[in-house]
């Protein structure tokens, strides 16, 4: 009887070693960090963010990708920083105590730049929709970008505006922000370097509603363009002022306007305003179509402004790690700063030794009969 307990005993074993050795790996959870403004005026941006981030990380999972022997399981773990520079330094150190491998975030340049220390400190590889040149000037071999730098973008306007638009006079708003200084201070030099002449710089917040007494200023000045570096929420009122008090110089300003929300806001004014977008349009983009028809199956909507560039952020961080065989941040940082691929929105992402992409592209705006219609599309690589 012994004998007999023995015997099964060991084919029980065995058959249970088999049945392991021919099981599917197990799965590997893989933490991706994300944050953006989810509430308040800002908060259609942190949507459209966060959708593209979504499908990118369904798709994946989907795919079954290997890592190593485990098959990946990919997450996003979303913190609301509410736009607000303090907030997005306490919801980074929340996201690191949380063990997430890599950020995928911030989408304001304000909240992004100080919370890049954290994730600096920490390890964690960071590709951020954060336009501001200072984010990756700060020397940390950890910052990517999902666009174009406002370096990038603000040259392409400034020159824009003066050799298109005849702009020899040009007064500059913005609203203080790391984003909208940090886009006004390229567009003046690029102004500047094209031959035109900046009559008045004013300044506003993020906050703020009504431009009355800066626009009388900036009437007085006579300007042939205005640029306004900020939001839809501020852009829109500003657009109506600008109507009421009979300024006809033309409205001109970043991606941050390019949006319904600025025409919803700016109403039968918004017609003649001009704003730029890093990228290519939807349409022009290496498959846009396919992300468009994905982005409307699953959120059965138009996808905004910004969901391609953070769909493609997030397969650059996956295709990175698959690549690597690892999620850990220092095993799979070399490869995302090495790494070239085709993505929805380019046929060429690389990324240079800051972490900017290579491949410049900028696209010019404007409003006609309540729509945004493309005027121009600018496409370089990066000077090296």
């Amino acid at each position: 009887m012994k004998s007999k307990n023995i015997i099964q005993s060991v084919a029980v074993g065995c058959t249970a070693a088999v049945a392991l050795a021919f099981a599917p790996a197990h799965a590997e959870d893989i933490r991706f960090g994300y944050a953006a403004p989810l509430t308040g005026p800002q908060s259609h941006y942190g949507e459209d963010m966060q959708n593209g981030l979504t499908l990118a990380i369904e798709e994946a999972n989907k795919k079954g990708i290997k890592v190593g022997s485990s098959t990946a399981k990919f997450i996003l773990v979303s913190k609301d920083d509410q736009a607000d520079p303090r907030t997005g330094v306490q919801v980074a150190q929340q996201l690191v105590d949380e063990g997430v491998v890599g950020i995928l975030g911030h989408f304001n340049s304000g909240t992004t730049i100080p919370a890049s220390r954290v994730y600096h400190d920490a390890g964690l590889p960071q590709i951020s929709m954060a336009t501001s040149p200072e984010y990756t000037q700060q020397g940390y071999e950890t910052t990517f970008r999902m666009m174009t730098s406002d370096t990038q973008q603000g040259a392409a306007v400034g020159k824009f505006i003066v050799e298109k638009l005849k702009g020899k006079k040009v007064a500059l708003i913005d609203d203080r922000t790391a984003y909208g200084q940090g886009l006004a201070d390229e567009v003046e030099k690029a102004v500047k370097a094209a031959g035109g002449q900046v009559v008045r710089r004013e300044y506003t917040t993020d906050k703020a509603n009504d431009f009355t007494s800066i626009l009388t200023n900036i009437k007085g000045a006579a300007p042939d363009a205005i640029f306004y570096g900020g939001l839809d929420a501020q852009s829109g009122p500003m657009k109506r002022q600008l109507a009421t008090l009979g300024i006809q110089a033309p409205l001109v300003s970043g991606e941050m306007t390019r949006s319904d929300t600025f025409i919803k806001l700016a109403g039968d004014a918004a017609n003649g305003t001009f704003a730029s977008l890093a990228g290519v349009p939807l349409t022009q983009m290496a498959a846009g179509k396919d992300f468009e028809a994905a982005y409307k199956a699953r959120f059965k909507k138009d996808p905004g402004v910004y969901a391609p560039y953070a769909y493609d952020g997030a397969w650059n961080m996956i295709t990175a790690i698959e690549k690597a065989g690892s999620s850990k941040p220092e095993k799979y940082l070399p490869v995302l700063a090495k790494l070239s691929r085709k993505g929805a929105t380019s046929e060429n992402i690389a990324y240079d030794e800051k972490g900017d992409l290579k491949e410049i592209s900028v696209t010019v705006y404007e409003v006609k009969n309540g729509k945004w219609e493309m005027v121009e599309t600018m496409v370089s690589q990066a000077a090296k």
